[in-house]
Formats: structure tokens, C-alpha cells, sequence
């Protein structure tokens, strides 16, 4: 099965012509809650394989899959595919490119998004690494480890990093956290169409 995209303008279009399509935003709780399109179900990619069989049972009309780069939402696809949903397409671009764009957004508590948390733990980690390696030379090894893991994680497009600190409280939302009132909006929404 081919991976189907759509860029931010034939979504918004979609939006605006086709009642039965439902934006789900595959982010962290965390994430949502910082900017989210108005109406996306908040759905975390890590949640998925936990209810793939409710969503597919539940999923009536087109799911359009969005995350903050596009990652993400295309792993989320590959599943929902794998489990036989084949109706879904990814928002290319993800959020940035929504924001980019211009494109109305609903914000509340500001976090840093899970990418950002990555870069910054990431770092940190080398950094102090290479500093403690003065001191005692075999710390440069844990530098080559997350330099090894950074790596890896772009050639299989996952990141066992950002998967780990999704599940950190920080990223869990006060508001959006509950995963089955998302399964219950998606559906309702199918029910409706």
C-alpha cells in the first residue's frame, strides 16, 4: 500500500468540503495541549498498538494523520495499515507546516515539543560526556553510544528516546491525557457520519 499525503492546503480544503474527515493528532498529550488544530482527536502514537482494534473498529470516514514534522503520523499510518485501515493520509509537514502556513490553531500551557526535548536531552548528554571524559577518558564512549543511538533512530525513522520521554509527566497533559475520551470523540464521529 502506498503512504498517502496531503500538504496543509488540499487538508484545509478537505476540511472545509467534507464533514466526515477526522484530524487525528498522533503527538504527545503535552504537545496537543501546547497548539492543535480545532476538532483534531489527540490519539499519542505510543497508545496506538494498545487500542489499534478499537481505532480501526471505530474509524468511519477519512483519518488525516498529523504530527509536529510529519515522523510520527507515518508510523502511526503504517499501523493503522498493518491492521487494515487503509483510508488515512499524513499531513505533510505536520504542525510546523500548519503553523507555517498561517493556519488557526487552538494553544493552551506552552511545552516544548518532544523533537525539542530529544535535541536538548540528546546534547546534554554528550556534552557531559565529553567533559567528564577530562577527568576519566572512558565517559567518550556514552557520547558514541547517543551519537550511535541519534543515528540510528534517522535511518529507521523511530527514536526509542522520544518514545521514552513521551511517557515522562511532563508530557502527559492535565487536560487531553485521557486516551479514552479520544477513543469515545472518534466514536461518536464515526456514529454520525
Amino acid at each position: 500500500m502506498s503512504h498517502h499525503v496531503m500538504d496543509v492546503t488540499a487538508v484545509r480544503e478537505l476540511l472545509d468540503t467534507n464533514p466526515d474527515v477526522l484530524l487525528i493528532d498522533v503527538r504527545t498529550p503535552g504537545e496537543y495541549e501546547t497548539a492543535h488544530i480545532a476538532d483534531a482527536i489527540n490519539l499519542p502514537v505510543d497508545q496506538v498498538d494498545a487500542h489499534l482494534e478499537q481505532i480501526v473498529r471505530d474509524a468511519g470516514g477519512k483519518l488525516i494523520l498529523i504530527c509536529q514534522s510529519g515522523n510520527r503520523a507515518n508510523q502511526c499510518q503504517t499501523k493503522l495499515a498493518a491492521a487494515g485501515l487503509t483510508d488515512t493520509a499524513v499531513m505533510s509537514g505536520g504542525m510546523d507546516a500548519w503553523t507555517s502556513a498561517g493556519a488557526p490553531v487552538i494553544t493552551g500551557r506552552q511545552r516544548w515539543g518532544l523533537e525539542r526535548q530529544v535535541r536538548l536531552v540528546a546534547g546534554s548528554i554528550v556534552l557531559l560526556a565529553v567533559l567528564a571524559s577530562i577527568w576519566w577518558p572512558p565517559a567518550t564512549f556514552l557520547a558514541g553510544f547517543i551519537g550511535a543511538g541519534l543515528a540510528f533512530a534517522a535511518i529507521t525513522n523511530t527514536c526509542a528516546m522520544g518514545m521514552m520521554l513521551a511517557k515522562l509527566p511532563y508530557n502527559r497533559a492535565d487536560t487531553y491525557a485521557d486516551i479514552t475520551t479520544s477513543l469515545a470523540r472518534l466514536r461518536q464521529s464515526s456514529q454520525q457520519s
